[in-house]
């Protein structure tokens, strides 16, 4: 009986488990199930640009998983049952890539391994009038509405980001880059670009200004209205579209399980991204808390993310093969923003994701920036390509289930996370 993988969420750490894992093992052995509700790969770190009008290349799952053995299931997961070790999806086409395909709803879908992997979606912190009057850029409808609603205004009307992160950033210069006529004001919690270096600051405040944004700093905004926003100390600010970049929840379907979670639903794993509280559970991506270096939780990214997936396939392959555990260390080595089209940031960091001195900026940024989001996307389009792609057989107890290798121990091991 082959040995049932199932990995739900098919977004950046997804689809890397699940190519890694097809190319771990046999396919005589495992059977490698990808569940996700859209048939084609969404490149998350580039919505600003879908929603500045710019267009995307598509990447069917149908064309990128052909001849690999992975079966993809096009569904919504509505339930995990941790202890019957099944999910359940709804409104399900099934194409077993190769060829069969059906149609289901409401069906269980039994597993022995389960790699969790639904990422996250955008938080408007309950602010009143966010969920109704904010546009958000986690997800591919979401940049598609903004890019609706931007290209019905007309010169001189204002737009205001929320948020100071690396997406706030990315989306107010690439919006600012793209539609100049605009009046882009983006407002940040604390100081702009805080956690960079002095010359990563310097950058940044160089080309917001070269752009003509306006940066409120230091200001939280209270509540969202259809034509502005409200400032914590009551100054209206008019806003035409108004842009939700200031947090990221996890999907909740996770915190209504038996699995160990945080307060804020993320599934605790150990250093190889196996669940804590269940062993046959792997999370990878923002949905896992995972320590990184210095006992620091690693941030949602899609740096942290992808690392986490090939911890955790290398991790599944051997503990089902007898093979070793994989023991790289968990860390960061740089940030990269791009900020428009013609400008960028690369702010080197240290293990655990604190600045230092040392920065790259202007065009060379840029195209680094640009061709580290080519190279992810590259990776996610050829899931079976690249080194190692050695498949091993499952070890096997007489007539019972796969049998694993030692547990490895709760510090952080994984391969070292690159931007």
């Amino acid at each position: 009986m082959q040995h049932r993988i199932i990995v739900l969420g098919a977004g950046y750490t997804g689809t890397t488990a699940a190519g890694r894992l097809a190319r771990r093992l046999r396919r005589e052995d495992v059977s490698l199930t990808l569940v996700n509700a859209e048939p084609d790969f969404v490149e998350r770190v580039r919505m600003h640009q879908v929603a500045t009008g710019q267009d995307l290349p598509s990447r069917p799952f149908s064309e990128m998983f052909a001849g690999t053995g992975v079966a993809l299931r096009l569904a919504k997961v509505t339930g995990i049952d941790t202890e019957r070790r099944t999910v359940t999806v709804t409104d399900a086409d099934v194409e077993g890539i190769g060829g069969d395909q059906g149609t289901g709803g409401g069906e269980e879908l039994p597993y022995d391994t389960l790699v969790y992997a639904l990422g996250s979606h955008g938080d408007d912190g309950d602010v009143p009038g966010a969920a109704e009057h904010a546009h958000q850029l986690a997800s591919r409808p979401g940049a598609l509405r903004l890019r609706a609603r931007l290209a019905e205004l007309d010169a001189g009307r204002p737009v205001v980001i929320v948020g100071g992160g690396l997406t706030g950033l990315e989306a107010a210069t690439e919006i600012a880059e793209a539609r100049p006529e605009l009046n882009v004001t983006l407002a940040v919690r604390g100081g702009l670009g805080d956690w960079l270096s002095p010359k990563g600051r310097r950058h940044l405040w160089k080309v917001c200004d070269g752009l003509g944004i306006s940066v409120r700093e230091r200001t939280a905004v209270t509540a969202v209205a259809p034509d502005h926003v409200t400032l914590a100390d009551g100054t209206a600010v008019p806003s035409a579209a108004t842009v939700w970049t200031a947090g990221f929840a996890v999907h909740p379907l996770a915190r209504a399980t038996t699995l160990d979670v945080t307060s804020t639903g993320r599934i605790v794993v150990d250093g190889t991204m196996r669940s804590l509280s269940h062993p046959d559970v792997y999370a990878i991506g923002d949905a896992a808390m995972a320590m990184g270096p210095g006992g620091k939780p690693l941030r949602m990214s899609c740096a942290s993310g992808i690392p986490m997936a090939w911890q955790a396939a290398d991790a599944i392959a051997a503990r089902l093969t007898g093979g070793k555990l994989p023991n790289a260390p968990l860390r960061y080595f740089n940030q990269c923003v791009s900020l428009g089209r013609r400008e960028g940031l690369i702010q080197y960091v240290t293990a655990d994701d604190r600045a230092v001195p040392a920065a790259l900026t202007g065009r060379f940024a840029a195209v680094y920036k640009e061709l580290v989001c080519k190279g992810a996307a590259w990776s996610v389009a050829h899931p079976t390509l690249g080194l190692p792609s050695r498949r091993r057989a499952v070890v096997r107890a007489p007539g019972g289930p796969a049998t694993a290798a030692p547990a490895a121990s709760a510090a952080p091991a994984a391969e070292a996370l690159r931007s």
